[in-house]
């Protein structure tokens, strides 16, 4: 009879159907003696999105528990959102309870739930426990480790771990790929995947993603393009995640036209899709395009959407544009779209509304603002802005040769000569290396 229950737990449809098999259970002493059917109704409880109305509770008023019902509380708390929750449950049941040990079920939960909540601390005395208990050479606590360390953004401490596992699945390899392609080391990324061709492992999409972000990162065009012909050759379907990451890999290889066309492609697209174009058509120039994609999207924007119309209306010099476009996002706005507004004043020359706009900003301007300022002051060869601004650099980030640089540049294109060698001679002074170049607001 209990197969019957569990194949009918696996189908039930409602929170109520779920209530009245729950009922049953209890009347019928199920409850009390068949931990596999009531770890069952909690999991299908948690399925419906009643993890601590119903799932919860009925965890702790469960007589007995094994192995498997503490893992599935675990994985729930740190599936829906609550890693902390599983962390705190985790060591409870190895503090209090005899029921249960750490085992190779519960302590990747563990791992992974400490990556969800940036609990590094915890992550690594983690690590340490899994070294002492002989854990740490499973292949899926091993997985776990990796991924952990690959979120915290430790891609060495997780090679070291890739490399000491004496077996590794696809998920491991997959961790360690995503780690490099995340990180600023996306040759390191072509060499794992030279490794998995090695171990005879067949690519998939998730694969494929991963290398599309080492290509963007590292400006690899021709590799990026090897993907993507690899992946039509694979059948791969061109979905959402796989779209998003050829767009934006064509994008910051500054390949706009074979952007274009993978968008266009693209049968579902979603903010992230509309963004990644919107944005690196406005920061190659092409504004009148970019605010066209703004104009055609449809879903909601977000802050990257509007860095990015932002961007256009400053490479074209659409002020009004950008008053217009600010008015919709100023609520929501962030220091980056601060920074962008200053520098679409800045590079039209109004620098008195420039200034006005920094001193009625709701938060402290940082280096970019200030830095979007300066530059415009360089292009217009406004040296008395250009100092005020430089002055607030200098407090920010005194070790900066750029800032330096460039209001000295900004006195001598402006006749200045004698207050351009003050500046190089504190340069010298303060031991400041003149930097080779500028950067820009993104």
């Amino acid at each position: 009879m209990w197969a019957q229950l569990h194949a009918i737990l696996n189908t039930s449809t409602s929170v109520f159907h779920l209530r009245q098999l729950h009922a049953h259970l209890l009347v019928t002493g199920l409850f009390q003696t068949n931990i596999v059917l009531t770890t069952k109704l909690l999991l299908s409880y948690s399925n419906h999105g009643q993890l601590f109305t119903y799932a919860h509770p009925l965890f702790f008023r469960m007589p007995n528990h094994n192995s498997h019902s503490w893992t599935t509380m675990l994985g729930e708390l740190s599936r829906t959102g609550f890693p902390h929750h599983s962390i705190s449950l985790f060591l409870a049941m190895i503090r209090d309870s005899n029921e249960a040990s750490a085992d190779v079920f519960n302590v990747p939960v563990l791992l992974r739930s400490c990556a969800a909540a940036e609990a590094v601390g915890t992550g690594i005395s983690s690590h340490g426990f899994c070294l002492k208990s002989g854990l740490g050479r499973n292949m899926f606590v091993g997985s776990a480790l990796v991924f952990m360390y690959v979120k915290f953004g430790m891609v060495d401490e997780a090679r070291v771990m890739f490399d000491e596992m004496p077996e590794r699945d696809m998920v491991l390899w997959t961790s360690m790929l995503s780690g490099y392609a995340q990180s600023d080391k996306p040759e390191l990324a072509i060499g794992i995947l030279k490794g998995m061709g090695n171990a005879g492992l067949e690519l998939d999409g998730v694969v494929m993603v991963s290398l599309l972000l080492a290509c963007g990162r590292a400006g690899w065009v021709r590799l990026g393009k090897s993907v993507h012909g690899r992946s039509l050759r694979m059948c791969l379907k061109i979905g959402l995640c796989l779209g998003n990451a050829l767009v934006d890999m064509y994008v910051k290889c500054a390949a706009l036209d074979y952007a274009d066309r993978v968008f266009e492609r693209m049968r579902l697209k979603d903010v992230i899709s509309w963004s990644t174009l919107i944005l690196g058509h406005g920061l190659n120039g092409n504004a009148e395009f970019a605010l066209e994609l703004f104009a055609r999207m449809t879903v909601r924007p977000n802050s990257v959407t509007y860095l990015g119309v932002l961007s256009a209306c400053a490479h074209a010099g659409l002020v009004d544009n950008a008053w217009q476009y600010w008015t919709l996002m100023k609520r929501d706005a962030g220091l980056k779209h601060y920074a962008c507004m200053v520098d679409v004043l800045g590079r039209a020359g109004r620098f008195a509304e420039a200034e006005s706009f920094i001193a009625d900003m709701p938060m402290e301007p940082d280096e970019v603002v200030w830095a979007a300022l300066l530059s415009g002051c360089r292009v217009h060869g406004n040296s008395e802005v250009g100092e005020r601004a430089s002055k607030r650099l200098m407090t920010l980030r005194p070790e900066k040769s750029g800032y330096y640089a460039l209001l000295a540049n900004i006195c001598t294109d402006s006749g200045r000569f004698q207050d351009a060698q003050k500046i190089r001679d504190v340069m010298k002074n303060m031991n400041v290396g003149k930097a080779p170049g500028f950067s820009n607001v993104l």
